[in-house]
């Protein structure tokens, strides 16, 4: 059986090759530059793009399941050459909703329901805010010095291995079609907070500066563009983005135990992914 994954130079793509390479299982990578993937010897990597629908005929030959990166862009394209999968696991979104008034839940839900129209058995993973989004404070945390338009605001942010952990149990065991899990961290900690973790990870004390808005909204989008993801990065997601900060100051957000559930095994802290990453943090 081989392992389609997409997004090959992901974070949490990388980390689901590693474990399915690690439980003895064939894997196939693809993504728009394989060769930049930085992945374990033994992997199979091939371009293959969302926008170029002919591109997937390759990578899916031979394949029996996958693991899907939510989007609408392209998907029809991909979907209509996976006819043959036995499974497909999707990479969605906390919340995702095709009704929904907030525009980034609402494009997750729309690729949801994409995946259902098309017939695929499948599996949604649904996390909140991923831990290895705050590898953008890297150069910050290094200055020792952090800027946020909100400060107090919180977040259950999730590892990205217990993302990947889960999405290996739904790939390789029985029992997840059909399934939408939910998934967050075990705590809800400020932004304030995760920087002085960092700190203490690190060694360097960090410290929190508010940001002004305005500035923030140049440096998301532009984010969003250095990725590779301008039409991720339109105004109206960046100001859902923005909506959502502002709702959670000083509101702790709810928590999952999702991972324990299927994992049996508790999702790790923030302080675990900022040991893991504190080379990224120092170099």
């Amino acid at each position: 059986m081989t392992i389609l994954v997409t997004g090959a130079r992901g974070n949490i793509a990388r980390a689901l090759v590693r474990k399915l390479l690690e439980a003895g299982h064939d894997v196939r990578a693809a993504g728009r530059d394989p060769g930049r993937a930085r992945l374990p010897t033994g992997v199979e990597v091939v371009a293959a793009d969302l926008a170029r629908p002919e591109s997937w005929d390759a990578a899916l030959a031979g394949v029996t399941k996958a693991f899907l990166y939510a989007g609408t862009a392209g998907l029809d394209g991909f979907l209509s050459r996976a006819s043959g999968l036995a499974q497909v696991v999707v990479l969605s979104a906390l919340g995702a909703d095709p009704a929904s008034a907030d525009a980034i839940t609402r494009a997750h839900g729309e690729a949801e329901q994409a995946v259902r129209d098309s017939g695929l058995p499948w599996t949604f993973l649904r996390p909140g805010g991923f831990a290895a989004n705050r590898l953008v404070w890297a150069d910050s945390v290094r200055a020792g010095v952090v800027r946020d338009p909100f400060p107090e605001s919180h977040s259950a942010l999730i590892h990205e291995a217990d993302i990947a952990a889960v999405a290996v149990r739904a790939l390789t065991s029985s029992g997840h079609l059909g399934a939408a899990y939910s998934l967050t961290g075990p705590e809800s900690l400020t932004v304030r907070q995760q920087a002085s973790v960092l700190g203490e990870v690190t060694g360097r004390p960090v410290r929190v500066e508010t940001q002004d808005l305005d500035d923030y909204r140049r440096e998301l989008t532009a984010t969003f563009e250095a990725r590779g993801l301008g039409r991720v990065g339109s105004a109206e997601v960046v100001e859902a983005r923005i909506r959502r900060l502002a709702a959670l100051v000083d509101r702790p957000q709810a928590t999952t135990e999702t991972a324990l559930a299927v994992t049996g095994r508790p999702a790790r802290g923030f302080a675990e992914w900022a040991a893991d990453h504190a080379g990224d943090f120092t170099r």
